[in-house]
């Protein structure tokens, strides 16, 4: 009989194993693609905002801050979900030769392919042209040069004109999301659990690089990521306040980081102060209450 029983209790807890991977799998396909991170507040002891292109759950390694709601598919405030993006790809030798760049879905504005081969020689310079101003930024070719290949690729194919930057996160992790081509300079941002912005893709994604001993002080400008090292795509954020704590995971940093703000930073700041409109449901973090359109985004190469 005890043997019986013994049958039946692992029986069930397999059932039960089998029955959260498939809602695990499920929550992945639905999820939105945001920035995740997690952070405690040592002072209040609470969950804040899990960051990013997905939604994640994470519990970071030096959880220090952060919102809590329980994002879902991007970064999130605390998700529900899951998987922190730190699932890594194997190390590239900077700077890389070659690139491989895959299809991804839904893709919010096709632009193409960026160059399988890289200018890994060249230095660059990007210019974020927005209603508040310009943002410059010098971009790490030497260091995250797949990640900076493209980034050139979307700038100088138009991906980013006219788009807003959609996602503001002011608790444990301070950053403003851009580059989801799905939220245009006329979209109403709103915190509907409906809405595609937060979920676009360029058509492609890529694999991260330069997480070895990365970290996210203010200035710094990262990829978003749906919670997977090879989902890199056209959301990145700009930290306009050190969250390396907060966006450091478990398994240490997640977001690719390539490159750092010159002059501009002000701006996000200043929005910052301004706070959010609503919070997103799973997400954490919300729409900035003063717009940022991104006009244009222009790249100087020497």
């Amino acid at each position: 009989m005890a043997g019986k029983n013994e049958r039946q209790r692992r029986q069930a807890r397999e059932r039960y194993r089998r029955q959260q991977e498939q809602r695990v799998t499920r929550q992945r396909q639905i999820r939105k693609r945001w920035i995740t991170g997690v952070s405690a507040v040592a002072a209040a002891g609470l969950i804040a905002a899990l960051l990013v292109l997905f939604l994640p759950s994470g519990s970071g390694k030096n959880a220090s801050a952060s919102a809590s709601n329980s994002p879902s598919a991007s970064a999130s405030t605390s998700p529900s979900a899951s998987a922190s993006a730190s699932s890594s790809a194997a190390a590239v030798a900077e700077p890389a030769h070659h690139c491989t760049y895959t299809k991804a879905t839904p893709v919010s504005k096709n632009v193409g392919l960026p160059p399988a081969t890289p200018d890994y020689t060249a230095s660059y310079r990007a210019t974020i042209n927005t209603n508040l101003g310009p943002i410059t930024v010098n971009l790490l070719n030497d260091k995250a040069t797949c990640t900076v290949n493209s980034f050139v690729h979307l700038a100088e194919t138009g991906f980013f004109n006219h788009t807003q930057c959609h996602r503001l996160l002011t608790s444990g992790i301070y950053v403003l999301q851009c580059g989801d081509a799905y939220a245009t300079s006329t979209t109403k941002l709103d915190c509907s659990t409906s809405s595609t912005v937060g979920t676009g893709t360029p058509g492609y994604e890529y694999a991260s690089e330069n997480l070895t001993n990365a970290t996210y002080p203010g200035g710094t400008v990262a990829m978003a990521n749906n919670g997977t090292a090879t989902s890199n795509g056209s959301q990145f954020f700009i930290v306009f306040k050190d969250s390396t704590s907060g966006l450091n995971g478990s398994s240490g940093p997640s977001y690719t980081p390539f490159a750092t703000v010159s002059s501009g930073l002000n701006i996000v700041q200043n929005v910052a102060k301004d706070g959010y409109s609503c919070t997103y449901p799973q997400a954490g973090g919300g729409p900035p209450k003063k717009k940022v359109i991104i006009d244009s985004v222009t790249i100087k190469k020497t």
